[in-house]
């Protein structure tokens, strides 16, 4: 359906988030005296922020070997530290940290313009476990048991369309069939018209470049060139979210809808009153798009590729999708994740000072685990360049937990990804749709390259599938 409605009032909500969220990244905390800090590089700031967005697969490998374990990198705006551990131990300690003094939101500011102050992703403290509570029933085991069917339904409308024979981006393909995973299931849209208007203004929020991350820390900018595009697009998106969230609430089988919108509309406080508001249901859905969208794609483009490559692989991965053998499955989407991390880090920032790993830190600064390091280190994982997805399973083919510490794509303690359990059953059953449908033979070679806060294929992880 076209919506045609008034947009002052929504466009009203969206000026206030850009002007509440941009730069908290750094200038709200107090300065930090770097003093004692782990050792890091003398680059002025501008240059430390760009190679920890732009050129961190080289980035973060090159502080390792330079400075050892435990390094420091200032970012912009102003300079603040950011101080990196890459020891399962340190991790850990990072993870078990008191969420009153490790808080995730502040780590995560540079993406509050986008996924503003109610998002699930820069809430800390009393906020972030109320969020967490009332999101927690629309990704728990049952849900997910109910999600599943639309999923694998979605899967084979995808690849039903692929012709035999032919050479694709794969990243493509799942990027397409993520988004309208996420449109149906999360946001619970079924209406064309109204899908049509929404996936060019979440691919555009998607695309946003590291510059522009960059960008958030100096508001001025957002009046020019591609950060001026970027404001004007979430302004679009932000108008197509409100307008789908006041006609959800006036649907009379609300009670009988099972996507997540749906059910978190459903959620009541314990006066029996709405627990989410239209701003807080607007920040949470795309706090998931963000985080369940492209992630999820990139892994399962990745899985494609890197399968495509092994005949034996291959074989196995086919015997797994036409016999049910779901841990395999879960396995190579594992192994993928860890191979090529979608996300770098993980972020916390003190507020006090603690202690990690022996270390003195002081109050402000921020610490995290290098997920790039944990995957890619001999001591964690064995000959880490090869794909493996026996890693991942006990002899017997059981699924077999990674130590801790050492495979942390979804983070880790009381800030764990709430849609880990989501993205793993979307990929699980898009590899099975996909592997018991077609032979698939990865094309050339390809490398990671950084899109925004994400890690894609360079090329695309190019794959040719031949019908079975």
């Amino acid at each position: 359906m076209t919506i045609v409605e008034d947009h002052s009032s929504t466009d009203a909500l969206t000026a206030r988030r850009f002007r509440r969220m941009s730069g908290m990244g750094g200038h709200s905390l107090p300065p930090v005296d770097l003093a004692g800090l782990p050792p890091g590089p003398k680059w002025p700031v501008l240059v430390q922020s760009a190679g920890l967005l732009r050129f961190r697969h080289w980035f973060h490998p090159y502080l390792q070997r330079k400075y050892g374990d435990t390094f420091t990198v200032r970012l912009v705006p102003g300079g603040r530290p950011l101080v990196f551990f890459t020891k399962p131990e340190h991790a850990k300690e990072i993870f078990a940290g008191d969420p009153e003094i490790f808080h995730a939101g502040k780590g995560n500011g540079i993406l509050g313009p986008i996924m503003g102050e109610h998002s699930l992703l820069l809430q800390d403290g009393a906020d972030h476990k109320r969020a967490r509570k009332l999101l927690m029933p629309a990704f728990n085991g049952h849900a997910l048991r109910e999600y599943q069917s639309l999923v694998t339904s979605l899967a084979r409308e995808e690849i039903a369309r692929w012709e035999s024979g032919t050479e694709f981006r794969s990243l493509e393909r799942m990027n397409a069939l993520t988004l309208e995973v996420i449109l149906r299931v999360v946001f619970g849209v079924t209406d064309e018209e109204r899908l049509a208007q929404l996936r060019p203004r979440v691919n555009a929020t998607v695309e946003v470049s590291p510059a522009i991350l960059l960008g958030w820390g100096y508001p001025k900018l957002q009046k020019y060139g591609p950060w001026k595009r970027t404001v004007q697009n979430q302004y679009a998106l932000d108008r197509l979210i409100y307008a789908e969230i006041r006609e959800r609430r006036t649907v009379p089988d609300l009670a009988d809808r099972t996507d997540v919108l749906s059910r978190l509309m459903l959620v009541r406080g314990d006066d029996g009153e709405d627990a989410l508001n239209d701003m807080e249901l607007r920040d949470q859905l795309v706090t998931l798009l963000l985080a369940g969208h492209e992630t999820t794609a990139t892994a399962l483009s990745w899985a494609l590729y890197e399968v495509g490559r092994s005949p034996d692989l291959l074989k196995r991965t086919q015997e797994a999708a036409t016999n049910g053998d779901d841990d395999w499955l879960d396995a190579v989407l594992k192994e993928s994740m860890r191979l090529h991390p979608v996300i770098p880090m993980v972020v916390r920032t003190l507020m006090k000072p603690a202690t990690i790993g022996g270390i003195d830190l002081p109050a402000g600064a921020t610490v995290g685990p290098s997920i790039i390091m944990a995957h890619q280190k001999s001591e964690n994982h064995p000959d880490p360049n090869a794909f493996q997805p026996t890693r991942f399973l006990k002899p017997n083919g059981e699924p077999q937990p990674p130590a801790p510490g050492t495979w942390i794509p979804f983070g880790g303690g009381v800030r764990r990804c709430i849609g880990a359990g989501f993205s793993l059953m979307e990929g699980v059953a898009v590899l099975r749709e996909v592997f018991a449908a077609y032979d698939v033979t990865a094309v050339g070679d390809d490398e990671p390259k950084v899109r925004n806060i994400t890690s894609v294929p360079r090329r695309g992880a190019r794959i040719r599938v031949t019908a079975r």
